[in-house]
């Protein structure tokens, strides 16, 4: 039978922002962390590179700011960079405390390596396995506190807000979650709701993120009705393992960073006709380069060689990388790696101020669910697991500073299971996720039209009646609600795209290739937006 919770805090994801959060919250505050999966199974498990932060001497914080300002295009928010960045230190040594085991030089010192975008070596890391270490780290610590329930095979469904209840205020009181262990759906109570839930990058077809990053967080605050920002850069990482096994498995930043080179299938360079920073201009740049040199060979794929790398060198730096080139028959100390662009991260969000406070009352959205005003039109490479730590820090302590003052949530029904029944048209939900990764990785990928965008605005429309029906007929299941939520994303993301008529960033688009004289941010909102949720 579907079971009802009471909490103080329901923190819905459990990556490195979800973590941080309960980790930095008061040991008196009762915690459910809800999680997809295993606990560690979000996208910050498969982050390689590592995390931006001032923390060389030849370093300075206003440095970091430059060049984070530099790679957002003009629509960064330079105060909350400058937030993010002057907590930058902290947030290290917080992880450091907590036990992450960042790589050392023979000195003893942590090893700073550099990535496209910075000017200096500022990325520390563990080995080419960043987001594991920290993963793993975190996840042992909430494992032991006391305070937090963790609870893993869970799928958020909806929040729940005083609006939906219709009582008066603009307060979010909890949310419906499906437990994926007996598909009935719960009902979890809180005085505060925090969205950790990951971007949306399984929107595409190609993508180097697991199969959770459904932008379930972005679609559940809209419909509550918070405000996103920037839906339409999307940012492509450029260089993602071609293999038809592998997955889009992600070939981090940190290869060009040491030295290699992409390389067309007659083994030529070419990045330096696109851009004097070569291989270590923006990943925009980058995958912008490579996609057209693609189409203009027609090619599958492209190549990134580091093997004038001594073979040692590789092999400690990039293990993670070497052993899994190696299972695909990839020698990468002999020969360069088979690589193709692949939806990577979701620069637009929820949007939030530096507390990560929603447009919704006690509904903190934090990570690459939100918009914080950070990454502008493009993301500078490893600074995005250094946002998940710094907003998760501030939530936490807003939350603490607010505990007082927030009275129980108010009493919600349980969800109504009456009226569905269970699906014997599942091919339905299959068919039309294939579809809409398709035609957003057609039409809304890496170079952009106007008249692609409008048939892509065309199809989703047509799905959104589609699993509408669907939706309200039958008893929910993981595939429709991930479903569900990534038409409402590429809805968005597509009429984000049309609302913008230049090309910045992230955002490319043929009929519009210049800059307008004002950089502005896309807004949405849900109420003078035309309601197409199901």
């Amino acid at each position: 039978m579907p079971q009802s919770h009471q909490y103080d805090v329901l923190i819905i994801g459990s990556g490195a922002a979800g973590l941080a959060v309960a980790l930095n919250l008061p040991a008196h505050l009762k915690v459910a962390v809800i999680s997809k999966g295993e606990l560690s199974s979000g996208s910050t498990l498969w982050a390689q590179g590592g995390i931006a932060a001032v923390l060389d001497s030849e370093d300075s914080v206003e440095a970091h700011i430059q060049d984070t300002l530099n790679a957002g295009a003009d629509l960064c928010h330079e105060d909350a960079v400058r937030f993010t960045v002057e907590h930058s230190r902290e947030s290290i040594e917080w992880l450091i405390e907590k036990g992450v085991a960042f790589t050392r030089d023979a000195e003893q010192n942590y090893h700073l390596t550099r990535e496209g975008g910075h000017s200096r070596r500022r990325i520390i890391h563990a080995a080419d396995a960043t987001g594991q270490a920290v993963s793993h780290t975190l996840s042992d610590q909430v494992r032991n506190c006391p305070n937090v329930d963790v609870m893993e095979g869970r799928v958020a469904v909806d929040l729940i807000t005083n609006r939906k209840l219709s009582l008066p205020g603009n307060r979010c009181v909890g949310a419906y979650v499906l437990n994926l262990a007996d598909s009935h759906v719960d009902l979890f109570s809180a005085r505060f709701v925090v969205i950790a839930t990951g971007g949306a990058s399984k929107a595409y077809r190609y993508t180097s993120n697991p199969d959770g990053a459904s932008g379930d967080g972005i679609a559940m605050a809209w419909r509550a009705g918070c405000r996103v920002a920037n839906m339409e850069f999307n940012q492509f990482h450029p260089t993602c393992l071609y293999h038809p096994h592998a997955k889009s498995f992600l070939i981090t930043e940190a290869v060009r960073g040491e030295g290699g080179r992409l390389l067309l299938p007659d083994g030529s360079s070419f990045m330096e006709r696109f851009d004097p920073r070569g291989e270590l201009a923006p990943r925009d740049i980058v995958a912008r380069a490579i996609d057209h040199e693609m189409k203009r060979l027609g090619a599958d794929h492209l190549y990134l060689d580091i093997s004038h790398k001594p073979a040692s060198f590789i092999q400690t730096h990039f293990p993670t990388i070497y052993e899994k080139c190696m299972d695909f028959g990839v020698d990468m100390t002999r020969e360069p790696i088979p690589v193709v662009p692949a939806a990577h991260y979701t620069c637009g969000g929820v949007i939030t101020d530096n507390r990560a406070r929603s447009d919704v009352n006690q509904l903190y959205v934090v990570g690459e669910a939100a918009f914080t005003g950070l990454h502008g039109a493009n993301r500078m490479a490893s600074n995005s697991l250094l946002e998940c730590l710094v907003y998760g820090r501030a939530a936490a302590e807003d939350i603490a500073r607010q505990d007082a003052d927030i009275p129980p949530p108010p009493s919600a029904p349980a969800w109504d299971e009456s009226q569905v029944r269970d699906s014997d048209e599942d091919v339905v939900i299959s068919h039309n996720w294939d579809e809409l990764r398709h035609f957003m990785w057609d039409y809304v990928g890496i170079v952009r039209t106007t008249k692609r965008l409008q048939r892509a605005k065309h199809r989703v429309d047509l799905l959104f009646r589609e699993i509408g029906d669907f939706y309200s007929n039958y008893r929910v299941s993981n595939d429709l609600l991930e479903l569900r939520n990534l038409v409402t994303i590429s809805d968005l993301i597509i009429c984000s795209a049309l609302q913008r008529r230049e090309s910045r960033g992230l955002h490319y688009t043929l009929d519009f290739p210049g800059l307008q004289h004002e950089a502005r941010d896309t807004i949405l909102t849900p109420t003078t937006f035309r309601s197409i949720a199901p």
